[in-house]
């Protein structure tokens, strides 16, 4: 490329970034391609929504045929990372969330995390014949974290539970190789230099009874709605599990049990979700308690910016009570992709004086958590090389 021609194309980026109200760059053409590129941005970004070609009104207006244009528009001219982020600064700068509910606006829609979280927050707005179309939408997110996460997800747990227990059924992919070379050493053939196994040994594979109790406590309020879609996932993959005995609970000033309906479907549980309100961390703890059998084969998983509006000194004397009773005590101030939240810090180093881990997790590293709270490792150096890394 050459250098007028790099320039050019530097120009007309930062065109289409200042938009039409920068006069420094009013000589600057756009192909038609850009044009609608242009317009398309300048109907969220660019003053009253005047912009795009020929200074026409680039606004959004108030019918769905108009949206439905914009969002075909954006889809298609812009990557899928920026999409999303119009498409959020488009709600939140437009006020835009009542054209969502029109099923052939929605249906142009990107499925992703924020737009979910979004659907969510007002289901109890959404329109009867708008329904299906926004179940769908909240189901394509859900399937594609699924397939993100299950497969590390099921090995991490597996791996984790089955270590100790053999099984006589030859499997390769399950094979114990440190017992196998560990017992065939005396077969060992200096000549060849090869190891001549007389009997392999394999890990376990199937549990016949539930090992563990896993609780997924679910801090309800309308700024944990990334992590509350997460964990739905989380928690439907847990409860398919045979060697897990999952509970989840969801909670703001209320409590709700919603483990039949995350076994039965993830989406199922985010209806079933009641975004906003207000927050008594203590009095779900406290439910979540009831649920303990075995302490020491449990893992209680509070996921929270620690907001609390009920008794923080019950709240933290709980929280001791199972971590002193041997519960693997997690809590996670957030399960999302966007980095550092905003939380209670001073609730949040009071409960990492307890012992207890304490930090947002991403849900990559997810697995490698969960995997560590059921060998027993210390989650609070976990937390610390996470923090590192």
């Amino acid at each position: 490329m050459g250098e007028v021609e790099q320039q050019n194309k530097n120009m007309t980026r930062w065109r289409l970034i200042l938009g039409q109200d920068t006069r420094a760059l009013d000589n600057v053409g756009l192909n038609e391609k850009e044009s609608i590129m242009d317009a398309a941005l300048a109907a969220i970004y660019d003053g009253e929504g005047q912009g795009g070609a020929g200074g026409k009104k680039a606004g959004l207006g108030s019918s769905s045929p108009n949206l439905a244009k914009w969002l075909t528009d954006v889809r298609t001219f812009f990557p899928e990372d920026v999409v999303s982020v119009i498409q959020s600064d488009a709600i939140e700068r437009k006020g835009l969330t009542k054209l969502l509910f029109e099923p052939e606006t929605l249906k142009n829609v990107k499925p992703d995390i924020t737009m979910v979280g979004t659907l969510l927050a007002l289901k109890g707005q959404i329109p009867e014949k708008s329904k299906d179309t926004a179940r769908q939408l909240v189901r394509d997110v859900v399937d594609e974290i699924m397939k993100k996460m299950e497969q590390d997800m099921r090995r991490a747990v597996t791996g984790a539970l089955n270590k100790k227990e053999h099984s006589p059924i030859a499997n390769f992919a399950s094979t114990d190789w440190k017992r196998t070379i560990n017992r065939n050493l005396k077969n060992y053939d200096t000549k060849t230099k090869r190891l001549i196994p007389e009997k392999f040994y394999f890990f376990e594979r199937s549990q016949r009874q539930k090992a563990w109790t896993v609780i997924l406590d679910i801090d309800q309020s309308g700024s944990m709605a990334d992590s509350i879609i997460y964990s739905s996932v989380m928690g439907s993959i847990f409860a398919s599990m045979p060697a897990l005995d999952t509970h989840v609970v969801a909670f703001d000033t209320e409590v709700s049990d919603l483990t039949e309906l995350c076994r039965q479907d993830p989406v199922d549980m985010l209806f079933g979700v009641q975004m906003g309100g207000g927050t008594d961390i203590n009095k779900s703890v406290a439910y979540c308690q009831t649920l303990i059998e075995n302490p020491r084969k449990t893992m209680f998983i509070l996921i929270s910016d620690l907001y609390e509006g009920g008794v923080r000194k019950g709240l933290l004397r709980r929280l001791s009570e199972m971590y002193e009773n041997g519960v693997k005590v997690i809590t996670l101030l957030a399960l999302t992709d966007r980095g550092k939240p905003s939380y209670d810090e001073v609730l949040g180093k009071e409960i990492s004086k307890l012992g207890i881990a304490c930090f947002a997790c991403t849900p990559d590293r997810l697995p490698d958590l969960v995997a560590s709270a059921l060998k027993g490792d210390d989650l609070a150096q976990f937390s610390k090389r996470y923090r590192q890394m």
